[in-house]
């Protein structure tokens, strides 16, 4: 079916790829953005690369679109898929890890057998065509390469390398298709094949754009983390007694290393003992406060002496096998992180803590990505393309382009076809707890009860943090089983992420709590999905210190930092969110945001602008009889 904003943004595209322009788009759900932008690059008759947020979308525009695509036009437009080193069998890794690898439990044992079984058979060496292989598994570091632990052509598998495969593949290829971690580590590392590729191509397309610059922080920033030593304490030991033993005290030299790495994890939590999730620290807290800077100092010291003692032992051992030579750059690594974090950041870097149950990140980052693509664009005339449903709630889409250092682009911003007026509502309620009372939760939860309850299931309860999930899990149980309403309550963490959203579709009245991952890259079209609740407006935690330090730039610039960022930030996640509800024509729905400042406060007008324009709800009971006549819907449809 012909699609009049597909096709205006089918236009902008070719004409940007004729003119090697820059152009930033924000597409609406149900445009069809991805057949707007693949068409005009299989037509152009010049080389591409498309980047995605996910490597699920990357593996979906690979396997379905572009092939589909490709056939239909009958144009001999060659096609490869590139993703990064862990994405990757390692035949050398793979022979290390039957022979020395220690595995936590009988899973991950299993988990092994599968991939040796699989082992042989692979052309591509893509782990993700091993079905069920959890992205979580203790062994995917075990049968991956990483920059450090590579061994390049030294390797005795080189010849059979699938990394090395994929970027041949990729290099004789007329459009490539990679994500953004790849894209942004190969920028800054050289590492992946991807800063070989991109002066080759004549146009470069974003999808997903709006996750662009926080992966492009990530990856541009310094990181040392405690997980890091002991990765190279584990393959140092397997280096050791594999070709050394007896030269050294292996066990010795590693030991040394994960105590290092636990001390450093024992100073960053301090008095904390139990973390659940990823908490951030400001740097300040553990690094400069006087009741722990000792400790951390002496952690960091302590992952220097470790590395450096590695290191010698190494160099003695460096004739017996080419892993040695990488060991022994990783362990100067190491020593030269931990010495980095020792002196003071630069005044235009923000340094921070991520503390996790089993491990500690020392981050520090830019606050910004704009001088990397300020630098790119310069660097060769070619057409570049940002796209995504959300970029910005104005016609200039600054939220992004401000960001990116796309000012000067062209800026396209074409809405859904989907009739929202008539197929979609909105409810904020009148009288509800505000998100800082100690009883918002638990409203939140019998709230949604009585809902679902009424649809039948089919609702997501988004929550900007998790701490709250079990809270408003626990209450959404007990309220249905007062009430004699059969409900079955699917919480984020008790499965991952691609068997809870199954379990979600599989289970009549099923309703899934989730936090960050649920709200946006999930869809459920149809009747599955019918009502979807956000707890409060996502604003960016204003103890984070990334946050903090964007912050303070815009008051040295003279800007409102709430509403220059906080109130952008939380629009994009509130539109986020909402699309979860509509991803169809005849998809119906109720969005309810259960967070009265949405009414109350002078920015929730603008908030409200930006989500699509459904219509409007005033009670509690408003909303029920809307569920009610979905429900009769649903009802006269099965």
């Amino acid at each position: 079916m012909e699609r009049e904003p597909q096709r205006q943004l089918a236009t902008a595209v070719a004409e940007a790829v004729a003119r090697r322009e820059t152009l930033v788009a924000e597409a609406g759900t149900g445009v069809g953005k991805t057949f707007a932008y693949l068409v005009p690059l299989l037509l152009s008759g010049g080389r591409a690369l498309v980047s995605t947020a996910t490597k699920s979308l990357q593996d979906q525009l690979y396997l379905r679109d572009l092939p589909r695509l490709r056939d239909a036009l009958a144009v001999p437009v060659r096609i490869a898929l590139l993703k990064g080193r862990s994405s990757y069998l390692c035949l050398h890794r793979l022979q290390q890890a039957r022979e020395t690898a220690t595995l936590p439990d009988r899973f991950a044992v299993r988990a092994l057998a599968r991939v040796e079984t699989w082992a042989p058979a692979t052309r591509t060496g893509d782990l993700a065509e091993i079905e069920g292989l959890d992205d979580r598994s203790p062994v995917i570091p075990l049968v991956t390469s990483t920059r450090d632990n590579c061994l390049g052509s030294d390797c005795p598998q080189f010849v059979q390398c699938h990394v090395v495969r994929a970027r041949r593949e990729a290099m004789a290829a007329d459009l490539v298709v990679v994500n953004h971690h790849l894209f942004f580590a190969d920028l800054s590392l050289r590492d992946s094949g991807v800063a070989e590729l991109l002066p080759t191509v004549d146009a470069a397309v974003f999808d997903e754009a709006h996750q662009l610059v926080e992966t492009g922080l990530q990856f541009l920033g310094t990181t040392l983390s405690a997980y890091q030593a002991i990765d190279f304490a584990r393959d140092l030991l397997a280096a050791g007694l594999t070709h050394a033993r007896g030269q050294q005290d292996w066990q010795l030299l590693a030991g040394g290393l994960e105590r290092a790495a636990r001390d450093l994890r024992l100073a960053c939590a301090g008095p904390l003992r139990e973390v659940k999730g990823i908490l951030k620290l400001r740097w300040d807290e553990r690094a400069t406060a006087s009741a722990s800077a000792e400790a951390f100092a002496a952690a960091l010291a302590g992952i220097s002496e470790a590395a450096d003692a590695a290191c010698e032992a190494a160099v003695a051992a460096e004739a017996t096998s080419p892993d040695f030579t990488r060991l022994i750059e990783r362990a100067r690594r190491l020593a030269q992180l931990a010495h980095g974090f020792e002196k003071p950041a630069a005044v235009d870097r923000v340094r921070w803590i991520d503390l996790s149950p089993r491990d500690a990140r020392l981050v520090e980052s830019p606050l910004h990505i704009r001088d990397l693509f300020t630098e790119q664009r310069a660097a060769a005339p070619r057409a570049w393309i940002f796209t995504s449903a959300t970029l910005g709630s104005d016609d200039e889409l600054r939220w992004f382009s401000e960001s990116a250092a796309l000012e000067d682009a062209r800026k396209l911003k074409v809405d859904s076809p989907f009739d929202y007026a008539a197929h979609a509502r909105t409810w904020v309620p009148r009288q509800f707890p505000l998100p800082n009372q100690a009883d918002h939760p638990v409203a939140v939860g019998a709230l949604a009860a009585r809902l679902a309850g009424r649809l039948g299931g089919r609702t997501f309860v988004l929550t900007t943090t998790l701490r709250v999930l079990p809270v408003i899990a626990d209450a959404l149980e007990a309220t249905a089983r007062a009430a004699g309403t059969p409900l079955t309550v699917l919480v984020q963490g008790s499965h991952p992420k691609r068997s809870l959203l199954r379990k979600f579709l599989d289970t009549p009245r099923s309703v899934l709590v989730g936090s960050a991952s649920f709200w946006e890259g999930i869809d459920v079209p149809g009747a599955a999905l019918q009502c979807v609740i956000i707890d409060k407006l996502p604003f960016p935690p204003p103890h984070d210190p990334l946050v903090q330090a964007r912050a303070k730039a815009l008051q040295a610039d003279g800007r409102d930092p709430f509403d220059d960022y906080h109130v952008p930030e939380a629009a994009i996640s509130l539109k986020q969110g909402a699309g979860r509800l509509i991803r169809s024509e005849t998809d119906r729905g109720l969005l309810v945001i259960t967070d009265p400042r949405l009414r109350r406060m002078a920015y929730g007008r603008t908030l409200r602008a930006a989500l699509p324009p459904m219509g409007a709800l005033d009670t509690e009971d408003d909303a029920l009889a809307w569920l009610d006549e979905l429900a009769a819907h649903n009802a006269a449809s099965e």
